[in-house]
């Protein structure tokens, strides 16, 4: 058998975690700035968890955006889950063994040398908790919230230790989110114990988290038996000795069963080599008995792969360094109102136009660009009065500022009517409000009154500038959206 590598000797498998935790982090101009990125790349996820909000992730947490896509149109909704998907029927949980940060994360913790707790009956009944926090975490509070047009990703919010550990201290840890600990409350200080708790645990406990507590792992493990990388048993050749299982420091009762972690720790220990690789042969270490050729082929073909991901890695890590992504300044809860200086709440509404209300939608909060956003209805004489003053703006300035008219949600039927009639061909972006009675959501969350028109405008970074309480002239708007082009 060959000998054990020492802890402080990185092994393959180690290797390729730290890699991919770097691919995946490549950002590092954010842990300089403090920043998150938010460019093209953010739009795919990445196959391990790796918290969105960590300022050097260049990808997004498949179990984050999951959740995020139950109150999304239904096409986000496909697009994540065929990702997880493909990633599931691809490598299975080899991910959680190869390619998870936070897998190796929980690797090197368990390399303080303690006394080490040993799997039994316990830590196999615990591993079914995974899939209890999967279904009701995951699934169930997720969606019940998405009824409520109020999403809530539980996971994240409630449990996650990774997102605490790489979103929550990796912007803390940064001296320029100095003013981020005012706005820490009782739910940070519950994910930072319970981050603390599950860390401490993994000391004495291998991969206590990914075992007993990852619903990410858990919707892996479904697919280990069909995933076209992993570990497979010739039964031809086992002698069902039961070193496999013995040697194995996760919870399985066979080789590829849904906690194998594929990491391949049991091919080294069958005395009779009936566990190999799934997959590539490129995966298999040289046989002695191979011809000189073979191996040679096997090894040229090594230095290929292994160069052309290096120069992945260091062109990633470049391209983020030199060309100073995109990045989104994070925004504590308190800077978020309904008066001007305050980011303005975001929500999402529908688009309407003059053939009724679309499957399009929008967040007037996240346009971009400087945004009037003017609350009013066709039963309201002083709203349709002003109204051609917005629609001046949009043509004004229709480069550099959106122009939102959020219908109330009393009476919204009448808009599309409307619309047709006065503004078929408009630059005004048409919207009506959610809820029902004379007052919307949006309108309420804004700081309505119980009065129409209303009208809030927002710079560029979505903060308010600008509230006006009652109609408005071409001259003041004019000159609300011009301070706003300058702020």
């Amino acid at each position: 058998m060959k000998k054990k590598l020492k802890n402080w000797i990185p092994s393959r498998r180690r290797l390729m975690q730290l890699y991919f935790a770097l691919l995946f982090n490549a950002n590092l101009k954010g842990f300089v700035s403090g920043n998150i990125y938010q460019g093209a790349s953010k739009k795919v996820c990445v196959p391990g968890i790796n918290c969105y909000s960590c300022p050097g992730a260049v990808g997004a947490c498949p179990l984050g955006s999951l959740q995020g896509s139950y109150s999304a149109d239904r096409s986000t909704l496909f697009y994540v889950g065929g990702i997880l998907l493909l990633y599931a029927l691809m490598l299975g949980r080899m991910i959680c063994g190869w390619l998870c940060p936070f897998g190796l994360v929980q690797d090197l913790t368990y390399l303080v040398k303690t006394p080490k707790v040993k799997k039994g009956v316990v830590t196999r009944l615990l591993s079914w908790v995974k899939y209890v926090i999967l279904v009701f975490f995951v699934v169930i509070v997720p969606v019940m919230y998405a009824f409520r047009d109020t999403p809530l990703p539980a996971f994240c919010k409630y449990i996650c230790p990774a997102g605490t550990f790489e979103g929550g201290i990796g912007l803390l840890s940064n001296a320029v989110n100095e003013s981020y600990f005012s706005m820490l409350g009782p739910l940070f200080t519950w994910k930072f114990l319970l981050m603390v708790s599950i860390l401490v645990g993994c000391v004495f406990i291998y991969r206590l988290f990914c075992r007993f507590i990852c619903p990410l792992g858990a919707f892996y493990g479904l697919f280990n038996k069909l995933s076209f990388l992993g570990v497979k048993v010739d039964e031809s050749k086992c002698t069902d000795c039961g070193l496999c299982v013995a040697h194995c420091k996760v919870d399985i009762k066979k080789v590829g069963d849904r906690e194998c972690i594929g990491c391949g720790d049991c091919v080294d220990v069958c005395p009779t080599k009936a566990i190999t690789w799934k997959g590539p042969k490129i995966l298999l270490r040289a046989n002695e008995a191979e011809p000189e050729k073979r191996k040679m082929a096997r090894l040229t073909t090594r230095i290929i792969v292994g160069v052309l991901m290096l120069a992945l890695l260091g062109g990633a890590i470049a391209y983020y360094w030199v060309t100073a992504p995109e990045t989104v300044k994070v925004i504590a809860p308190e800077e978020y109102g309904n008066t001007e200086g305050k980011y303005c709440y975001g929500y999402t509404l529908p688009v309407v136009t003059k053939d009724g209300v679309t499957e399009q939608t929008l967040d007037p909060s996240t346009t971009g660009k400087v945004t009037a956003i003017n609350f009013w209805g066709t039963w309201c004489t002083p709203c349709v009065q002003e109204l051609p003053h917005f629609e001046a703006i949009a043509e004004e300035y229709a480069d550099q500022v959106v122009v939102i008219a959020i219908h109330s949600a009393m009476s919204s039927e009448t808009g599309p009517d409307y619309i047709a009639e006065h503004y078929p061909d408009s630059k005004l972006v048409f919207s009506q409000d959610t809820g029902s009675g004379f007052t919307g959501e949006y309108y309420t969350m804004l700081g309505g009154r119980g009065s129409y028109p209303y009208t809030l405008v927002l710079n560029a970074e979505g903060v308010i500038t600008k509230v006006f309480w009652s109609s408005v002239t071409h001259e003041d708007l004019q000159a609300a959206v011009q301070q706003a082009l300058e702020s």
